[in-house]
């Protein structure tokens, strides 16, 4: 391609995100929904991707595709300030630097990051205050929800559309009636600035933790992670961070608090590399996802790998366990020894369903099978269970009720 042509088309992708062209091009992306609507609807009305798929969940799940674009662009609230919530209450989560240790130290340097003061939102059982009064009663559980959408956008905020996951876990059971979403860092790259890369979202995640355990007084035991998503990527990292330095004092002197009680991951992203982008597999064939694809180099998830990974380059995807413990790569060396139980949501019609997987398989050998509970939509697309559109919806929280007890 000419450099001429190349620096233009460079010059147009940065212009989206400024105004008035963010907002004519959400407007293009809008009108091409209405375009291709009555083309959908008729079409459906004989044949659909899914022969489960109802004509509604179809065009839903089309038009979902369609906006994908949309999300890098929109606005949401963010790690620089607490927003008023209705049903939820903000709140300043301080920074850990006493529980860094020297490995993550060493990333944080490379990518020129480091613990902030981070806002978190509490969410509450119906009829309940969204955010309980510390120090919380003995046996109390909590959630520590992580959401997702490719480490770039999104919120913990409810004007974050990720809000419904969190709300509706807390009231599945009287134990964990409260919920602390933590506005974590989001990462971005050209044609945005570049910044706060791995580690920077989950020196976040340690901090939401650390303000449940020793500000708000929960027993390590009690606290359920749960992330959708991205958000499940972190919960494992964060897991396996308090795992691996189970039991030890930092340079600081502070000890590091015990691993949590329970995870909960729905349509984890678990592999950040090209390692299940082989013929045949979900990576492709799964090509009716509200996912678009991620290998070819383009579009909103390979712009959220590239973001994440920011200095340390896509090879780390690799070979580093806390970004990709799903990756096939002869480098990656990943255990899971020590890791609490858990459960595992995955859409079977999900781009993302061999690495989750491959994850299932990896847990399963190292805790035991009898600490993994797999559950695997029928059809599903990617996250199904944020989205109440979608007809599994139930049945799946049902099964999540019963595995928390």
């Amino acid at each position: 391609m000419a450099p001429g042509l190349e620096s233009i088309k460079r010059r147009l992708r940065k212009s989206v995100y400024i105004q008035p062209w963010k907002s004519l091009y959400i407007l293009y992306l809008v009108s091409t929904v209405l375009v291709f609507l009555p083309i959908w609807g008729v079409t459906y009305l004989f044949t659909r991707p899914r022969k489960t798929w109802s004509w509604s969940l179809a065009m839903a799940i089309a038009v979902s595709r369609r906006l994908e674009k949309a999300l890098s662009i929109i606005s949401f609230p963010d790690y620089r300030a607490i927003q008023p919530a209705r049903n939820a209450e903000g709140v300043w989560i301080d920074p850990v630097p006493q529980l860094i240790t020297a490995e993550l130290e060493l990333w944080s340097t490379v990518a020129n990051v480091k613990s902030i003061r981070i806002p978190g939102y509490w969410y509450g059982k119906s009829g309940l205050a969204p955010k309980p009064t510390a120090p919380v009663k003995s046996g109390q559980k909590v959630f520590l929800s992580l959401h997702g959408s490719g480490f770039t956008t999104m919120s913990a905020h409810p004007k974050g559309f990720l809000d419904g996951l969190p709300r509706k876990l807390v009231e599945l059971t009287n134990d964990a009636p409260h919920a602390l979403a933590v506005e974590y860092r989001l990462s971005s790259t050209y044609p945005l600035p570049e910044e706060n890369p791995f580690p920077a979202a989950l020196l976040d995640t340690l901090a939401g933790y650390n303000h449940l355990v020793n500000v708000m007084g929960y027993d390590p035991a009690h606290v359920i992670l749960v992330g959708d998503s991205a958000g499940g990527n972190l919960v494992l990292a964060l897991t396996r961070y308090l795992v691996e330095n189970k039991g030890r004092t930092t340079a600081a002197g502070a000890p590091l608090p015990a691993p949590p009680g329970q995870l909960i991951l729905v349509s984890p992203w678990v592999d950040l590399s090209n390692s299940h982008a082989t013929p045949g597999s979900t990576a492709f064939t799964n090509d009716m996802d509200v996912l678009g694809e991620f290998h070819s180099g383009t579009g909103y998830l390979y712009y959220g790998a590239l973001a994440y990974l920011g200095p340390f380059g896509m090879g780390m995807a690799s070979y580093n366990p806390y970004i990709s413990p799903a990756c096939l790569h002869l480098g990656m060396q990943v255990k899971f020894e020590g890791f609490p139980r858990t459960f595992i949501v995955a859409g079977g019609a999900e781009r993302f369903l061999d690495q989750i997987r491959t994850l299932r398989d990896r847990m399963a050998k190292d805790m035991g099978k009898d600490q993994v509970t797999y559950y695997e939509g029928i059809d599903a697309t990617h996250n199904y269970i944020v989205f109440p559109y979608n007809p599994g919806c139930s049945e799946t929280y049902e099964a999540i009720q019963g595995w928390l007890g």
